[in-house]
């Protein structure tokens, strides 16, 4: 499926409220609460020179979120980052005078924190990140996980002292399930995704995820042409393409949003010209992105600054994670998830389908984020046919060998 945006809001302004969230301010505020994390350090951005003389482009960039704050994934810096908000904001409150990031260890913001309760529904990598934040700050924290979710992926969750709770169903049961229990216990819901009346905390997640771009755009020798970028239900996403449409506006690049085809509620959206619900079916091995509603926040933005929406199939999403894994003509290998190359198949899959739609030629610098490494290795074996930890000793030894 590959969809052109022809939305009547494509190329609007930004609603206010969003271009204050995803704008240099909230990028700048990101940074400086990143600035207070011990394990803080920018992603590194890949060149692919191989792959890009490969599909006739200039060049291909990969930024690898994998190795984003111990978590192994991009959400590291949205769920964590709403929590301290969060927990500040409350603090403020209690107190009664202005409370910053430097003062989330004094001994009367942490009692506060320890009476707060965080919950979120979660695939695996937001929860962990709420979990972790909860943690960091002293609050508790409640994570809501539907069938699908791996065992691995529990216990990397559980082990930031995070009450798991297991919900029958899929993603979009346990995002329901959380908000019920949540409102029934006073906790506070930090989710990943928006409805109607719940915006403010996805607007927060969202904007931690600005550093990615902000990161990114500092480290490319020129700004991008084409970014591929992969969504759930599109947070990340509108993110990026917000961030990219309100700090290069008339020469932004072209934003193309890619999804497993067994889970395509973002394309979805844009065909219905709204957020609906799709079926759910099988499920997808892209298990980060198996979402079946989109975020009402992301696709209020999405409407407005992605260019093109497509899908991509099972087979393509773990070709990529195998061809990150053992890379031809010195490019590096890249542990990438199952969800975390998912704008890569999409690229490889436009180069062939829709390369004159998108204006695709040897002039072309394309962006992709790899949005999570090996969260579960034992699946990531599976697949791949051989483990992080060899992908990464070739690495090494590559590098050693130049």
């Amino acid at each position: 499926m590959f969809l052109l945006n022809s939305n009547t809001l494509h190329r609007e302004p930004l609603e206010p409220l969003d271009a204050e969230t995803l704008g240099v301010a909230g990028a700048d505020t990101v940074e400086r609460f990143l600035a207070h994390r011990n394990n803080h350090q920018v992603t590194p951005l890949h060149a692919l020179p191989a792959l890009a003389g490969e599909l006739g482009l200039s060049t291909i960039h990969i930024k690898n979120e994998g190795l984003r704050l111990g978590l192994g994934s991009f959400k590291a810096l949205g769920g964590a980052y709403a929590v301290f908000r969060l927990v500040l904001e409350e603090a403020s409150r209690s107190l009664g005078r202005p409370v910053d990031v430097a003062d989330l260890n004094w001994p009367d913001v942490r009692a506060i924190a320890a009476g707060m309760t965080v919950a979120c529904a979660t695939d695996g990598n937001h929860g962990r990140s709420v979990a972790q934040g909860a943690q960091l700050v002293g609050a508790k924290a409640a994570i809501f996980v539907h069938a699908g979710v791996s065992e691995e992926r529990i216990a990397a969750i559980a082990r930031y002292g995070a009450e798991m709770i297991r919900v029958d169903g899929n993603y979009d049961d346990s995002v329901r399930q959380a908000a019920e229990v949540s409102a029934d216990k006073g906790w506070t819901v930090v989710s990943d995704t928006s409805w109607p009346g719940y915006e403010r905390i996805p607007g927060l997640v969202m904007q931690g995820y600005t550093a990615i771009v902000r990161e990114a755009l500092h480290q490319l020798p020129q700004p991008p042409t084409h970014v591929f970028v992969q969504a759930g239900v599109g947070g990340i996403a509108a993110a990026v393409a917000g961030h990219l449409a309100i700090v290069l506006g008339d020469v932004r690049p072209i934003f193309i949003v890619v999804e497993p085809a067994r889970a395509a509620c973002v394309v979805a959206a844009a065909q219905a010209g709204r957020v609906v619900k799709v079926a759910h079916d099988q499920p997808t091995v892209m298990a980060m992105l198996e979402c079946y509603e989109a975020s009402a926040v992301a696709w209020r933005v999405l409407a407005r600054v992605a260019d093109a929406f497509m899908t991509v199939e099972e087979d393509e999403a773990v070709a990529v994670m195998r061809r990150l894994a053992r890379p031809v003509g010195g490019d590096p290998a890249i542990v990438s998830g199952e969800s975390g190359g998912v704008g890569l198949a999409g690229l490889i899959r436009a180069v062939t389908d829709n390369k004159a739609a998108l204006g695709l030629d040897s002039q072309s610098r394309a962006l992709l984020i790899n949005t999570e490494g090996a969260t579960d290795p034992h699946r990531y074996a599976e697949l791949v046919g051989m483990t992080p930890a060899d992908v990464l000793a070739g690495k090494m030894a590559a590098e050693a060998a130049s």
